[in-house]
């Protein structure tokens, strides 16, 4: 089980062929690496079941290879596409590939054993980020400077910069704390499957995501993948350019999961600082289990806030796949009502 969506196996993956098995999409979040927190949000496991499969059939329509197998309607065990269900799903169907355990002593992560396990079927143990956008605030202006990416400004301006051209970057997916990592990094960690592959993989999610995005009146700032390796070909994996696993702005208001991410920041400081410095303790002391060393929980939601952040999830599904899926108000209210947090 992950932090959001629960893992459902039917037919377990093996060296030689993918398994089958489903996503169960719930309500709760998280936010700063935490896992569950102490409340959830309404509808948004459904939300986030709804934009995921609908990117996922793009993405197949564009020849891009994925996972997907179709949504699961409520009281039913067949897949169907999404067109063909009335009401929100929650569950999705998936392959399954092999992931196999990744030893380590602290932080040192043993991938050599990882593949060894693996063979030529297995989840690559990487996270992809694709950017179009640099904000105010985001880690690449702290380690990066703007020559890296081969822009033409000596330092990062005070305000945020549009990309003619995304950013493609590759973090850990399986250590306790993610962490950025060097081409020739990833290219290890990736094992078989090919870095330059995988970045074109997510570069083609990134037109597709950033294309409907726009269609839809949403600007696409940066996001993630996940992909699976088989037989020599790459599949995207996990899900795809939800709310959680991208981020959007509509006329220049967040409707991600960063929302929620900057209220915490404001109404819980000493939270996230513990957050924050429980993250650096552990990585002074070689720890992996950095959670162990904090000193504070997070607190409960408003109901107030709650409700706001139901109705963007839901507003913005509902814009996204171009269909009223949920009883929501229109986005341009659900988005004004974020001002109030």
């Amino acid at each position: 089980m992950t932090s959001v969506k629960e893992f459902r196996i039917e037919e377990p993956a093996s060296d030689d062929e993918l398994g089958a098995g489903s996503f169960v999409f719930t309500d709760d979040y998280s936010v700063f690496d935490w896992g569950k927190m102490p409340d959830t949000i309404p509808e948004k496991g459904a939300s986030l079941c709804s934009m995921g499969a609908y990117n996922f059939e793009l993405l197949e329509d564009e020849g891009i290879p994925t996972h997907y197998r179709g949504v699961i309607p409520a009281g039913s065990d067949d897949p169907v596409p999404l067109a063909d269900v009335d009401e929100p799903p929650r569950e999705m169907a998936i392959d399954l590939t092999q992931v196999p355990e990744l030893p380590h002593e602290g932080r040192e992560y043993d991938y050599d054993a990882y593949h060894e396990a693996a063979g030529e079927n297995y989840l690559v143990p990487l996270e992809i980020v694709f950017r179009n956008r640099v904000p105010v605030g985001s880690s690449l202006r702290r380690r990066t400077d703007p020559a890296d990416h081969g822009l033409d400004m000596e330092t990062w301006p005070d305000d945020g910069v549009d990309l003619d051209d995304p950013i493609v970057e590759f973090s850990t997916k399986y250590e306790e704390s993610d962490r950025y990592l060097s081409r020739e990094e990833a290219d290890a960690i990736a094992g078989t499957a090919s870095i330059d592959d995988l970045e074109a993989t997510a570069l083609g999610v990134n037109r597709t995501v950033t294309d409907r995005a726009e269609d839809a009146g949403l600007t696409h700032e940066d996001g993630k993948i996940e992909c699976l390796y088989y037989r020599g070909e790459i599949r995207v994996a996990d899900v795809v350019g939800t709310f959680d696993e991208n981020r959007f702005s509509y006329e220049g208001t967040q409707i991600s999961k960063e929302v929620i991410r900057q209220y915490h920041k404001r109404t819980q400081p000493e939270w996230v600082e513990a957050v924050q410095d429980a993250k650096a303790k552990a990585k002074r002391r070689d720890i992996a289990d950095w959670k162990s060393l904090c000193e504070s929980a997070p607190e409960p939601l408003d109901d107030d806030v709650i409700q706001i952040a139901r109705d963007l999830y839901a507003a913005g599904a509902n814009a996204y796949v171009g269909r009223e899926l949920f009883d929501a108000p229109q986005l341009d209210s659900a988005v004004g009502e974020v001002w109030r947090l």
